[in-house]
């Protein structure tokens, strides 16, 4: 369990790796004199230099264990997951340098699945529906990883009419002509364009309380995996190819340049 968000006051879950740890944002705040967004955003940029130390501690946590080793008492295995936990503002992980470099670094070495949680009962205005479909379509095009859509919260509003939404315009449409707001115009302009996406998103609905569609979650989950190896990374290591490629030819050139120069020189 890695937290990423340097501004969270308190967390559900015990994080093996905390970005408050390392960096003190109320500091950050004074020293540099920034606001709350800005804060985090230099926090995690702050943070993102030291980076390759949270891989090397993934690295060593990845390496198979025989599943009976026992250590202070408890039996040690091998960790089947890592959860990041981004922090809750998406321009200041997805669209920032040091987001990218960490979703790039991780997907770079393991598979990685973006998971876009959406609160189910906050759906039921259509135009907060449409905004967070809009926001999944953001981040899916910014980092082209595979996306898991999470309907949570589904102990205190079923996810149905979120799921309806998706595979029927109409019903959204009919849904949106209750709103008499000016917004309505565009949302329905939107639904159309995004019909299409839908059809390519994977959805799970779930209770994070009770646990409920829990089974379906993983199971999506492991479909993401799948479509990582069998599509994203061949597109990582052609892009890392192209990329030391252009860095020879650079080099080389450098080179030549160097070589040209001295013999102009000698002349």
């Amino acid at each position: 369990m890695i937290n990423l968000d340097p501004a969270v006051f308190e967390l559900p879950y015990e994080p093996h790796i905390d970005i408050r740890d390392t960096v003190n944002y109320k500091e950050v705040m004074k020293q540099y004199q920034l606001g709350p967004n800005g804060a985090i955003l230099t926090s995690l940029n702050l943070f993102t230099t030291k980076f390759d130390q949270v891989l090397d501690l993934l690295a060593a946590r990845s390496e198979p264990k025989e599943p009976t080793e026992v250590t202070d008492g408890e039996e040690k295995k091998t960790p089947t997951h890592v959860i990041v936990d981004t922090p809750g503002q998406i321009e200041i992980f997805t669209w920032s340098a040091s987001g990218a470099i960490i979703t790039e670094a991780l997907a770079a070495q393991y598979p990685t699945v973006l998971l876009y949680l959406v609160d189910t009962p906050r759906c039921r205005q259509p135009a907060t529906f449409m905004s967070n479909m809009l926001y999944a379509c953001s981040i899916l095009f910014k980092t082209q990883l595979p996306m898991l859509l999470v309907f949570n919260k589904t102990d205190l509003d079923p996810a149905d009419f979120c799921l309806e939404w998706m595979q029927d315009v109409l019903l959204f449409q009919e849904a949106l002509a209750e709103d008499p707001s000016y917004m309505a115009s565009m949302v329905q302009s939107m639904s159309l364009m995004l019909d299409e996406f839908y059809r390519q998103l994977r959805v799970a609905a779930v209770s994070s309380l009770t646990g409920e569609g829990m089974d379906q979650f993983f199971e999506k989950l492991q479909e993401a995996v799948d479509e990582y190896d069998t599509e994203y990374r061949p597109m990582f290591e052609r892009r890392l190819a192209e990329r030391l490629a252009k860095e020879k030819d650079s080099t080389d050139e450098q080179v030549a340049t160097f070589v040209r120069d001295i013999s102009l020189n000698d002349k």
